[in-house]
C-alpha cells in the first residue's frame, strides 16, 4: 500500500515501477472515492482519467513541460501528485482546492479552466511562445471526446496541426459528454475504437497529425508506454485513449451520466446522502414545456451538452424525440440552430446556463438580434444563489442580454410568473426573448400575473407607497417585500416595483415617481456595471431624484458564500430597509 502522504511532488512518482504505478493507482482511486461520497465533485471524468494523469506526470516533467487541461474537472488526480495531496485525503482540509486547475493554487495549475473546448487553444499558444524563445519544452493538450465538439476545440486543432514543432494533443475517449456525445464527429471516433485507431477516415490524421491509439486508455504500463513513445515529438501529435469513465467504482460505470458530476453519495450503494423534495428550477422548466411541446409540434428545447441542468434525463429526452436537440457542447451552434428554426416557423428554446450562455455573444446578436427571429432562451443557473466556481458565475447575463438591441429580456420573481413568461415567450413570434430564471428555492407568491407581455418595458407596481421606491429585479422581489414589511412595521410606507423588464425601463413609471419620492433604490443579482440599475439612474440623471444601485461588483469571486454576498452587496431585507430609512431621513 502507498503512502500517499508522502507523494509531494511528481518526482515522487518517478521512482517508482511501473507495477508500483499500477499500486499507486488503486490507492489514489480509494482515497478519490473516499472523498467525493463524503464532499461530492466530478465523478465520472476523474476515475476515468487516473491511469492517464499518473502515466502523464510519470512521462513528462511539469512544471517545465506544459500540461493543459481541457475544463478541467478531470485533475482531481493531478493536483493529488502536485503538492495537494491533503485536500484528497484529510476531510478538514477537503475544501483547501478548488475544483478545476487554479494557477493560485499551484505551479503545476497553468490557467484558470471551467468551460470546455478551450484547452487545445490554450495549450497552442505556449507552444507557439515556446518556438519563438526557442525552447524545447513538451506541451501536452489533454481534451475529452465530448469537448471535441466545440467549435473552439477544431479551431485549436487545426491550428495545432501547423505548428510543425512538438506539440502532444491527449484525446480522452470514453463514448460520453456529461450525457452522451452528439455529432458527426463521433462515427468516426467509434470506428477507430472499433478499428484498434485504423480505421479510415482519421480525423486527426486528416487534419496533419501523427496519430497513436491506447485501446486500454485505463492500463498503466500501455499509457507510459504510449507517451513515452511521444515524448519529445517533433511533430504534432495526437493520442487517443480510449477510456472507461467512471472506471473502478460500478455505480459509476453503471450510471456515468449521474456520477459525471453528484453531490455526497453512499459508497458501497452510490445512493444520495441528501435527497431534496422540494420543487427546483430545472424540474419547473420541464414541467412547463413538456405541455407545450406535447400540444404543438413546433415547440423544441434545444441544449448544447448539458441536457440535466434543464430537467431533461434520458427517459425524458427519449419521449421528446425529435422535438429535443442536443448540438454537443457547442452555444454557438444551439443559437444559430434556433434563429434558423425559427425563422422556417419552428419555436425553438434554448435552456442554457447562465455562464455558458456568454460563449455565444456574438450569435445572439448578429444571427438572432439583426434578424428578429423569435428564438427563446432560457437562462438558468443565474445570480448570487447559484454556482459559485469563479468559471461558472451567473452575474453576467443582465449586461450581456439587456444590451444587444433587439432582444427582450424578462425577469420573473417566482414560480407563477416565471411560467407565465416562459409561456408568452414560446407563443409570441415577434421578438427574441430570454428568460432569466431565478435560482435558489422556488417561490410560490400564489398571485396571477398577465398573460401578455407585447407591451413592453411595462413595469408592475406591487406595493405604493411614498418617500422611497424599491425596483427588485427578478429574484430580489423577496427581499425587497421583506424590507418592505420591516418598514411597514416601523411606519414607513415604501413603494416595491417589479421592473418585469431588463431589457428596458418603464419611463412613464419613473417620470410618475418624481411625484412623491426623493429616492429609488435598485436590485440586482448581478453585476452593477451595464446593468439594470444604472439604466434608472442615467434615466433620473438630469433629476434631483436620487438613485441608489445595488449588486454585485465587476469581479470573479470563487467558493464565495452567497449569504455574505448579499450583505456585502447591501441587499438583504435589514440592509435594505436599513437604506430606505436613510433616505427618508
Amino acid at each position: 500500500m502507498t503512502d500517499l502522504s508522502k507523494i509531494k511532488s511528481p518526482a515522487d512518482i518517478k521512482k517508482m515501477t511501473v507495477d508500483e504505478l499500477g499500486e499507486l493507482c488503486g490507492d489514489l482511486r480509494k482515497a478519490l472515492l473516499t472523498k467525493l461520497a463524503a464532499h461530492g465533485g466530478h465523478v465520472g471524468p476523474n476515475l476515468g482519467f487516473l491511469e492517464a494523469t499518473v502515466a502523464l506526470h510519470y512521462v513528462f516533467d511539469a512544471p517545465k513541460d506544459k500540461l493543459v487541461f481541457d475544463v478541467s474537472h478531470q485533475t482531481y488526480v493531478h493536483k493529488m501528485l502536485t503538492g495537494r495531496m491533503e485536500a484528497f485525503t484529510d476531510p478538514a482540509h477537503y475544501d483547501d482546492v478548488t475544483g478545476f486547475t487554479c494557477p493560485r493554487e499551484s505551479e503545476y495549475d497553468l490557467f484558470e479552466i471551467g468551460h470546455t473546448s478551450t484547452g487545445v487553444s490554450l495549450a497552442t499558444g505556449l507552444a507557439k511562445a515556446r518556438d519563438l524563445a526557442g525552447g524545447t519544452e513538451n506541451v501536452v493538450a489533454v481534451v475529452g471526446d465530448g469537448s471535441l465538439s466545440g467549435g473552439e476545440a477544431f479551431e485549436g486543432l487545426d491550428f495545432g496541426s501547423t505548428l510543425g514543432s512538438n506539440f502532444i494533443v491527449v484525446v480522452n475517449d470514453n463514448d460520453m459528454s456529461i450525457a452522451e456525445n452528439h455529432g458527426g464527429l463521433y462515427a468516426d471516433l467509434r470506428l477507430l475504437r472499433n478499428t484498434n485507431g485504423e480505421g479510415q477516415p482519421n480525423y486527426f490524421r486528416s487534419l496533419g497529425y501523427a496519430y497513436r491509439f491506447v485501446k486500454y486508455g485505463n492500463d498503466i504500463r500501455s499509457l507510459v508506454k504510449a507517451f513515452e513513445e511521444v515524448k519529445d515529438s517533433k511533430v504534432p501529435v495526437v493520442v487517443h485513449v480510449v477510456t472507461q469513465k467512471g472506471m473502478g467504482y460500478r455505480a459509476a460505470e453503471a450510471d456515468r451520466e449521474h456520477f459525471h458530476y453528484t453531490g455526497p453519495f453512499d459508497l458501497s450503494s452510490g445512493d444520495p446522502l441528501h435527497i431534496s423534495t422540494k420543487p427546483t428550477w430545472t424540474e419547473l422548466f420541464y414541467s412547463t414545456m413538456a405541455p407545450m411541446m406535447e400540444a404543438d409540434k413546433r415547440v423544441t428545447v434545444i441544449t448544447a451538452g448539458t441536457p440535466a441542468a434543464i430537467g431533461f434525463d434520458r427517459e425524458r429526452r427519449l419521449k421528446a424525440g425529435k422535438q429535443f436537440v442536443d448540438v454537443g457542447i457547442a452555444e454557438q451552434q444551439a443559437v444559430a440552430l434556433a434563429s434558423g428554426m425559427a425563422k422556417g416557423g419552428a419555436r425553438p428554446v434554448f435552456g442554457v446556463i447562465s455562464s455558458f450562455l456568454q460563449r455565444a455573444y456574438d450569435q445572439m446578436s448578429q444571427d438572432v438580434a439583426i434578424n428578429n427571429t423569435p428564438v427563446v432562451i432560457d437562462i438558468a443557473a443565474t445570480g448570487i444563489n447559484s454556482m459559485t466556481d469563479t468559471t461558472h458565475l451567473g452575474w453576467f447575463d443582465i449586461v450581456l442580454v439587456s444590451n444587444i438591441p433587439g432582444w427582450v429580456f424578462l425577469a420573473p420573481t417566482c414560480k407563477e410568473e416565471y411560467q407565465a413568461m416562459l409561456r408568452w415567450a414560446v407563443k409570441q413570434t415577434s421578438h427574441p426573448v430570454a428568460v432569466r430564471q431565478p435560482s435558489g428555492p422556488v417561490w410560490e407568491s400564489g398571485r396571477e400575473f398577465r398573460s401578455d407581455y407585447s407591451k413592453l418595458n411595462h413595469a408592475e407596481t406591487v406595493r405604493h407607497g411614498s418617500e422611497v421606491a424599491i425596483i427588485a429585479a427578478g429574484s430580489m422581489m423577496q427581499n425587497a417585500l421583506q424590507a418592505a414589511e420591516i418598514l411597514r412595521s416601523n411606519g414607513r410606507q415604501v413603494t416595491v416595483i417589479n421592473p418585469v423588464f431588463l431589457s428596458g425601463i418603464d419611463t412613464e413609471k419613473l417620470n410618475n415617481l418624481k411625484a412623491n419620492h426623493r429616492a429609488v433604490i435598485t436590485l440586482e443579482d448581478g453585476v452593477l456595471d451595464g446593468g439594470y440599475g444604472e439604466k434608472v439612474a442615467r434615466y433620473y440623471g438630469d433629476s434631483n431624484m436620487k438613485v441608489v444601485c445595488r449588486g454585485v461588483r465587476k469581479e470573479f469571486l470563487d467558493k464565495y458564500d452567497p449569504a455574505e454576498l448579499l450583505k456585502e452587496c447591501r441587499m438583504t431585507p435589514e440592509l435594505i430597509a436599513e437604506d430606505a430609512e436613510a433616505l427618508m431621513k
